[in-house]
């Protein structure tokens, strides 16, 4: 990244500006913009998350925030109630009140005297949320928003649930909220009020799995908040971007395809990243991209940001498997319009473990049949890769080995995918409550396999209605299983395999029981979204810049950090375990003098074929300390099932100076629905 100083705008900054809600709460912001602002106003843009603008979240708020600011605008980074040095208790996420408090922000902003009345969001993840959720709203004075890694569809298409099968990253997820929400404020800005201030927070927060469990199916929790009940609510232009080894990649098509405003979207290789920050690469000069966004839709500059493809995205080229990438091998390519007039859904009969050619014809009536061992997923990485420690997933050949696996002949001409690839399944099952788990991969002469992509369906969800249905055991149904979208060419000398599993342990926590599935050959296809390999790019030689950003606030690594993905098997016991562990060290923010430690270690076990023997925890450590200030927070989520329930056991504690001075524990129990 090119790190820049001498921008068009020489830049003030007010670190803590208290922002008053209309309940008389006062949220913390910090504020960049140009000096010549208080004689000239300018459009304002917000970012509002829950990430402690002060210390986790300024470094990288630190290359962004003044870098637009010095294009001419004012940049303010708001911490949701109750998190940093904002006042109030954060109890979940996306609520009624979070999003009225961004309304009441933008009101603010807009009647600044340094603000011109135009005001727009911009975010990643729970930044991008807000954004797309607050449009939804039609505020005002907002008139445009930049959003990455996002969804507008909480229940099928976020870190909880996946085809209506719990995933792993809700236990996750909720750790880590769990934290983020019972951190301290700073001493030196709120002053003695901070105890109090903290103490609320520990009093009145509960681990969220718990609300998140509640609620196992397609409810009016994730209807609220979920654009997609309404794409028509969106009324303003919408720069969209996400990375195809995010969780989050298929939101960006759908708003394409959905919404009736200006609207652009970009998809690259990257992981949960800012496009700038973006791994693996290439990285791209994103915010060149978002200050000409600003410059059009804010401040009404002719410059053709809105000409060329409505969609960009990086056609990935094969790669063998690994974990990590620090590049991805590939080209960036164009669309006019999403659905692209050039991509191709086209069927493949499945036959005989034969992905066919479209339009084969096939007389086999055979059935297969799988019962797939919870090893099935131990590889399969992380819902949404952070890549950090190494989380992509790797080789998929010990994952084949209890999957049941269809392949083409070997390819003899590159073959290009664009979109989501789906699974149309004529099949019974043993069981009333199963799942399938579909995974495209990418397979090499020598025999490796590379997971392209992949998609869940809970069984008893097949009707897409909201409402779950039993199965008959034995009974055949129809079933068609979405997979995540992506842009992948394949080589010709390779093949390509769809890999069927009724278990995808622990991305997905598994049934209830051990599922037998049967397929019915000849009534069963694979359906691919071809791109011709031969089409145009639609894209002029380097469409991107090289990554820019101001200089980064410095810190200094006072203990090293730590990171580990580690696969544990024991042969005589049978167990089997999943640890990760995200460990930061201890950094010093050197502008503030603070000292902050964050320690995450999850844990996904289960013993040989017991489906009932499944068990996730998700444990936090988070420090901050300054002269004789020393406070930590620690918490642990636990989560186990029966045939019939959930298991939830939680604990939080608060240290001052190492001294315990609070403490709770939760065990309470959920029957499970249809999961």
């Amino acid at each position: 990244m090119r790190f820049v100083s001498n921008l068009p705008y020489a830049t003030t900054e007010e670190e803590h500006v208290a922002v008053p809600m209309s309940d008389g709460i006062c949220l913390s912001a910090r504020i960049w913009r140009p000096v010549s602002s208080d004689a000239e106003p300018v459009p304002a843009v917000l970012e509002y998350i829950p990430y402690r603008k002060r210390d986790l979240s300024s470094v990288r708020d630190s290359i962004h925030h003044p870098y637009i600011a010095g294009e001419g605008y004012a940049c303010v980074r708001v911490d949701l109630r109750g998190t940093g040095e904002s006042e109030g208790v954060l109890a979940d996420e996306y609520l009624e009140q979070e999003q009225s408090d961004a309304e009441d922000i933008l009101a603010w902003l807009a009647e600044q005297p340094w603000c011109d009345g135009n005001t727009g969001m911009m975010g990643i993840s729970w930044g991008a949320f807000a954004a797309l959720q607050v449009a939804a709203r039609q505020p005002p004075s907002l008139r445009a928003i930049v959003i990455a890694s996002f969804t507008d569809d909480r229940y099928a298409d976020d870190m909880h649930y996946m085809g209506g099968a719990l995933l792993s990253d809700n236990l996750a997820e909720a750790g880590t909220m769990f934290a983020y929400a019972t951190c301290p404020p700073d001493p030196s800005v709120v002053g003695p009020r901070w105890r109090e201030m903290w103490h609320e927070r520990l009093e009145n927060t509960r681990p969220w799995a718990l609300e998140w469990l509640r609620h196992q199916r397609r409810d009016a929790y994730w209807q609220h908040a979920s654009v997609c009940e309404n794409y028509q609510d969106v009324r303003c232009p919408v720069l969209a971007s996400s990375g195809w080894a995010d969780g989050y990649s298929n939101a960006v098509t759908r708003l394409l395809g959905n919404l009736d405003v200006p609207r652009k979207g970009l998809i690259g290789p990257w992981s949960h990243k800012y496009p700038h920050l973006g791994e693996p690469g290439p990285a791209i000069g994103y915010l060149q991209e978002v200050v000409a966004w600003w410059d059009h839709w804010l401040k009404g500059v002719d410059n053709g940001i809105m000409d060329g493809p409505m969609l960009r995205t990086w056609m990935q080229d094969s790669v063998p498997p690994s974990t990590a990438y620090e590049d991805r091998p590939g080209r960036w390519v164009g669309e006019p319009a999403w659905p692209s007039p050039h991509v191709e859904p086209t069927a493949h009969p499945l036959s005989r473990h034969r992905i066919g050619t479209p339009g084969e014809t096939t007389s086999s009536k055979d059935v297969l049949s799988v019962q797939s061992p919870l090893s099935v997923g131990q590889f399969a990485g992380k819902w949404a890769s952070y890549n950090a420690p190494p989380d992509l997933p790797y080789d998929q050949r010990e994952e084949d080995g209890g999957s049941l696996v269809f392949e083409t002949d070997q390819l003899t001409e590159r073959v290009e995918i664009l979109g989501s690839p789906s699974v149309e399944l004529d099949l019974s099952v043993s069981e009333p409550v199963a799942m399938v788990a579909a995974r495209l991969s990418d397979v090499a002469p020598d025999g490796s396999a590379t997971r392209v992509t992949y998609g869940l369906l809970n069984l008893t969800h097949r009707d897409e209605t909201g409402i779950p249905e039993p199965l008959e055991p034995g009974t055949r149904y129809r079933a068609t299983v979405h997979l995540n979208g992506v842009a992948q060419a394949f080589p010709p000398g390779h093949r390509i395999r769809l890999s069927l599993s009724t278990s995808y342990w622990p991305l997905a926590w598994p049934p209830p029981r051990p599922v037998l599935l049967s397929v019915y050959e000849g009534t069963s296809s694979l359906t691919l979204p071809l791109r011709p390999a031969g089409e145009p790019d639609r894209l002029p030689q380097g469409p991107f810049g090289e990554p820019e950003g101001t200089a980064p606030l410095a810190t200094t690594q006072l203990t090293p950090p730590e990171q580990r993905w580690e696969v544990k098997r024991d042969l005589v016991g049978y167990n089997s375990e999943l640890e990760i562990v995200k460990d930061r060290g201890m950094v010093r923010y050197d502008d503030i003098g603070l000292d902050v430690g964050l320690r995450a270690y999850e844990k996904y076990s289960a013993v040989a074929d017991d489906f009932t023997s499944v068990g996730g925890e998700a444990t936090w450590t988070m420090r901050f300390c300054r002269d004789d200030w020393d406070v930590r927070v620690e918490t642990r989520t636990t989560l186990r099932s029966s045939e019939t329930e959930f298991f939830v056991d939680a604990t939080l504690d608060g240290f001052e100076n190492d001294r315990r001075v609070f403490s709770r524990t939760w065990n309470e129990t959920l029957p499970r629905d249809h999961l």
